[in-house]
């Protein structure tokens, strides 16, 4: 009989506690003391929560005590949650925020405790688990323009990531993952409420693999490491510094960067570099333009070019469209749509102009309906940048410095269609970007229609649909209107 030798049973080696290496943090927030719960989370995800939120000027205790004005809990329900730190000594619970780690991401990624809304509570309800989104009876469509979507965004942290990845991709020249990340971005700011944890991502459309990780390392971390890579990349950073000036686009920044230029002092410097009218005027207006305008400033910008212009036509109408149509507050520039039939005559308003590009009109009807959208319609169009006044001087400020000037340069746009294509260029010019992509696509893969900002074509039928408004052209297509402050896609 062969006996098996008894192997000695061996003891497993209890964890050591981690060493508190008391390393000293300057606390910049002192309104708010925040102790992250292990319970659920793991201890080595809260030390790295711990030294982020350090690091970022927060105050995190490792302990329970008084002091605790932030309770911060992942996968915790609250009833469970409740019981757990009454045991663990925390008896007054009415005076702390039992908060989920949403609360907390969003803080890391604002760099500053954010107020503290009803989704970030851990609630008592158990029908409301892990403070996720509610699943909507209503199933998200992959179209921007079957989505309300208003400037309020709840998903920020994400769709911020989002943007910076889609300019990665354009700047490389990959159309692709560009609209990918676009499209992402318009989901989830479509969205009622905030992304809590990877639930929330099921059924909604147009997420695919890459923007889930994405997701899934801010839920995780507060932050993406493919968005900081990006942030650091100087080719990236460079490309985006030269874009930024009015009348340089990608190719010419691309030029600009393969000859070891970085900045724009040496962009001047380099003799080899000759700029267009359109570039002097960016770099010459650079800093008015990059403050950019504010919604009443448009709107007194919408009441000097309609005083001007009835000096030519005196039934002409000035109409405001783009982000302000759409009910932002701030833009970088401002789109008005002249309504004349003697649209294209904006000498009268040279007394004011810095700068003016005139295209003329290109439209031919014949040539309708075009299977090509172009971003740039064939209306005659003004590209300006526009002397504003602003308040006189003080004497003050006169003697403090002779350079002081008392307006700033903003830039416009002015497009005057033809008025029986007023509703088309309406919609076209009041954006978003990616509402209008959807809207064409829904058009031509939902309704095999051809629409851009002149007409809109049946090709089943074989004619043109003829609109006065906006709310006829939605109807065409069979879709329930969406007011222009809820286009925000």
């Amino acid at each position: 009989m062969i006996h098996t030798p008894i192997q000695p049973q061996v003891k497993k080696r209890k964890r050591q506690p981690e060493q508190n290496l008391q390393v000293q943090h300057e606390v910049k927030f002192r309104d708010a003391t925040i102790y992250l719960v292990e319970r659920k989370m793991g201890s080595s995800r809260r030390t790295f929560l711990t030294n982020l939120a350090r690091n970022k000027g927060f105050c995190v205790q490792n302990d329970l005590s008084n002091e605790v004005t932030h309770v911060v809990a992942e996968d915790n329900e609250a009833q469970e949650l409740q019981a757990w730190l009454h045991n663990h000594g925390l008896k007054d619970q009415a005076s702390v925020q039992l908060l989920d780690i949403t609360w907390f991401t969003e803080s890391m990624a604002a760099g500053r405790p954010v107020v503290v809304e009803s989704r970030h509570r851990i609630q008592g309800n158990n029908d409301q688990k892990k403070n996720c989104l509610q699943p909507s009876s209503q199933k998200v469509s992959q179209y921007a323009c079957q989505r309300r979507t208003t400037i309020i965004n709840c998903n920020k942290i994400f769709t911020d990531a989002f943007e910076v990845l889609a300019e990665h991709a354009e700047f490389n020249e990959n159309a692709g993952r560009c609209l990918a990340f676009m499209r992402a971005t318009s989901v989830l700011r479509s969205l009622s409420g905030a992304v809590g944890c990877f639930r929330d991502l099921e059924s909604l459309p147009c997420l695919g693999d890459q923007t889930k990780a994405v997701i899934e390392d801010i839920l995780e971390t507060g932050r993406s490491f493919k968005v900081q890579e990006i942030l650091d990349d100087e080719k990236y950073r460079v490309l985006k510094l030269f874009t930024s000036v009015f009348g340089i686009g990608l190719k010419t920044a691309e030029k600009w960067y393969r000859k070891g230029l970085r900045t724009f002092e040496e962009v001047h410097a380099d003799n080899s570099v000759i700029l267009n009218r359109r570039q002097e005027a960016g770099f010459r207006y650079y800093d008015d333009i990059l403050k950019g305008i504010s919604k009443a400033e448009a709107e007194a910008l919408a009441g000097i070019i309609e005083e001007a212009v009835h000096m030519i036509v005196p039934e002409a109408t000035v109409t405001l469209t783009g982000g302000f149509r759409r009910g932002k507050e701030f833009g970088h520039d401002v789109d008005f749509i002249l309504t004349t039939p003697e649209s294209g005559k904006e000498e009268s308003l040279l007394g004011l102009l810095l700068y003016h590009e005139l295209h003329p009109a290109t439209f031919d009807v014949t040539k309708l309906p075009s299977r090509k959208f172009e971003a740039m319609d064939h209306y005659p169009k003004c590209f300006l940048i526009l002397k504003l006044r602003s308040k006189p001087l003080d004497d003050s400020a006169q003697a403090d410095g002779a350079s002081q000037r008392d307006w700033r340069a903003v830039r416009v746009d002015l497009v005057a269609p033809p008025i029986s294509h007023f509703a088309f260029a309406l919609l076209g010019w009041t954006g978003s970007r990616q509402f209008e992509r959807d809207l064409r696509r829904f058009a031509q893969h939902e309704r095999k229609m051809l629409l851009d900002n002149h007409a809109l074509y049946d090709k089943t039928k074989q004619i043109f649909l003829l609109a006065k408004t906006e709310e006829e052209i939605f109807a065409h297509l069979g879709l329930e209107y969406i007011e222009p402050w809820e286009r925000n896609a």
